[in-house]
C-alpha cells in the first residue's frame, strides 16, 4: 500500500485535499447512538450504566463494583515496573512545572475615580476526566488531564476509563491516575462514562466540567451533554500535519505521520505538506517500509487509505496556508529556521519546531497537555490548560464618584434598550 502524493496550490486545489479539509468534527451516526445511550442513562441511571458496560466493554459489573477500590490501586503499584514508574514521575514533574507556569494570576486596575476593577480565578469543585483505554491504555492522558486539575486546586477529580472483560483497569493506567491525583476512578468507557459524569447516578455524582479526548462516540456524547456540564474542547481522533522542506529527514517525517495513524479508530488524519518532490517520494517509500514493522499495521493501513495524504506545493508559504486551512491538532514544522514560521501557524492545537521535536514528545513528556482540538477545530478552540479547570470572575468595586461619572452612560443605554429599571438602579443612589 502506498500513500497518495498530490499537488496543490491556493488557486488549483485537488479533490483529495478538499476531502481532507472537509473532515467532520462530529460523526452523525455516532451522534445518534450516543443520544440513545445518554437518554437511557438519564432515565435509568445505574441500571443503564451497568447494561452499557456489559454491552460495549464486555465487563459484567454491579453498580457497587464500578468504582476502583484502594486495593486495586495498591495492586497496580506492585504490578507496574520500575522503569515505567520513573518515566511517569519524570513526565508528571514536567507537566506540573508547565502547568504552574501557566496559571493566570488575579489582577486589578484602578478605575478613574478611585475604585477597583479586576479578575479573580477560582478552581472548579468537581471535574470529570475521560481517559480512553479501549484500543490502548493511555496512561499519558491520565497525567495530562488529572494533573492539571490538581495544579488548579480542584478538590474532586473524577476519572473514567473502561475496564477489560475481566472487570479490571490496566494497572499502568491506574498507577498514572493515582500519581496524577485522581480522587475517584470509575470503570466506565465511551458514551456511558460521559453520561454518568454529565447527569450523575446513585453511584456517581455529576461533575461541573468534562475534559479529555475520545473517539467519535465520546466526542459526539460530549457535544450532546454541553449545557448540562461545561466542556473543554472537541478532542476526537488524532491528527497531524507536517510542513517540511528538503532539509527534513524522510524517515523521521514518515515515522511522525505514522505515530498518529496508529491510534486505532480509523478516523485519524495525517498530512505532509512539502515544497520538495523528492522528499514526498522518499516519505512515500518510508511509509511503505516502516508500516511493515509496526504492531498496529491493520489500523494504520485503514488511515493510509482514507486519511493520509502527501501534498506537494510550489512554495512553503502556500504550504503554511494549507496547514492553516487544515487546522490540525498537531503541526510539525521541519524546515530551515523553523522558529521564523511560528507566528504564521495560527490554526494548530500545538506546534512542534525543528528536527528534534517529534510530536510524540508532546504526547508523553514535554509538559503541555496533549489534549488538543481535532477535526479542524484548532481554528476555534485551544488545547487543555490548567486554567480550563478554573472559573474566571470579573470584580467591580466603584466609588461614588465612579458611579456619578458613569450615570449618564447608564441612563442612555437604559433609554435605548427600554430598561428603565436599570437606569433607576444607578440613579436612585443619588436621590435624597
Amino acid at each position: 500500500m502506498q500513500a497518495r502524493i498530490v499537488r496543490w496550490s491556493p488557486t488549483a486545489s485537488h479533490p483529495a485535499v478538499d476531502a481532507l479539509l472537509r473532515r467532520p468534527a462530529f460523526d452523525a451516526a455516532a451522534e445518534q447512538t450516543a443520544r440513545e445511550v445518554l437518554d437511557a442513562i438519564r432515565a435509568e441511571g445505574d441500571a443503564a450504566l451497568v447494561r452499557c458496560v456489559k454491552q460495549f466493554d464486555g465487563a459484567d459489573l454491579a453498580p457497587a463494583q464500578l468504582r476502583v477500590t484502594a486495593d486495586e490501586i495498591k495492586a497496580s503499584y506492585e504490578t507496574v515496573d520500575l522503569d515505567f514508574k520513573r518515566s511517569a514521575s519524570e513526565a508528571y514533574k514536567r507537566i506540573i512545572a508547565f502547568s504552574k507556569a501557566g496559571l493566570r494570576k488575579d489582577w486589578t486596575i484602578a478605575s478613574p475615580k478611585g475604585g477597583v476593577l479586576g479578575e479573580q480565578f477560582t478552581p472548579l469543585a468537581r471535574v470529570g476526566c475521560y481517559i480512553p483505554g479501549g484500543a490502548a491504555p493511555l496512561a499519558s492522558t491520565a497525567l495530562m488531564t488529572a494533573t492539571l486539575a490538581r495544579v488548579a486546586d480542584v478538590r474532586e477529580v473524577v476519572c473514567c476509563t473502561p475496564a477489560g472483560k475481566d472487570g479490571k483497569v490496566n494497572p499502568f493506567l491506574l498507577y498514572a491516575l493515582d500519581l496524577a491525583g485522581a480522587t475517584e476512578i470509575y470503570k466506565l468507557g465511551g458514551v456511558q462514562a460521559i453520561g454518568a459524569l454529565a447527569f450523575g447516578t446513585a453511584t456517581i455524582r455529576k461533575v461541573q466540567k468534562i475534559v479529555g479526548p475520545g473517539g467519535p462516540y465520546v466526542t459526539a456524547a460530549k457535544r450532546l451533554v454541553y449545557g448540562h456540564v461545561d466542556l473543554d474542547l472537541v478532542a476526537g481522533p488524532s491528527e497531524i500535519a507536517i510542513l517540511a522542506d528538503d532539509t527534513a529527514h524522510p524517515a523521521a517525517v514518515a515515522a511522525d505521520l505514522l505515530s498518529q495513524a496508529e491510534h486505532g479508530t480509523g478516523h485519524e488524519k495525517a498530512l505532509l505538506v512539502t515544497s520538495s518532490d523528492a522528499l514526498a517520494r522518499a516519505v512515500q517509500a518510508e511509509l511503505t517500509k516502516q508500516i511493515e514493522t509496526l504492531s498496529r499495521r491493520a489500523a494504520i493501513e485503514k488511515v493510509m487509505e482514507q486519511g493520509l495524504l502527501l501534498v506537494v506545493v510550489d512554495q512553503l508559504d502556500a504550504g503554511m496556508e494549507l496547514c492553516n486551512q487544515f487546522a490540525p491538532e498537531h503541526l510539525e514544522i521541519m524546515v530551515r529556521e523553523p522558529r521564523t514560521w511560528t507566528k504564521k501557524a495560527h490554526s494548530a492545537g500545538a506546534v512542534f519546531l525543528g528536527p528534534w521535536t517529534p510530536e510524540s514528545a508532546g504526547d508523553f513528556v514535554a509538559g503541555p497537555s496533549h489534549v488538543l482540538p481535532t477535526g479542524g477545530m484548532a481554528a476555534v478552540f485551544a488545547g487543555l490548560t490548567v486554567d480550563t479547570f478554573r472559573r474566571r470572575t470579573s470584580v467591580v468595586a466603584l466609588t461614588r464618584a465612579d458611579l456619578q461619572e458613569m450615570l449618564p452612560v447608564i441612563e442612555a443605554f437604559g433609554r435605548v434598550e427600554q430598561l428603565d429599571a436599570h437606569a433607576r438602579s444607578a440613579k436612585i443612589r443619588f436621590l435624597k
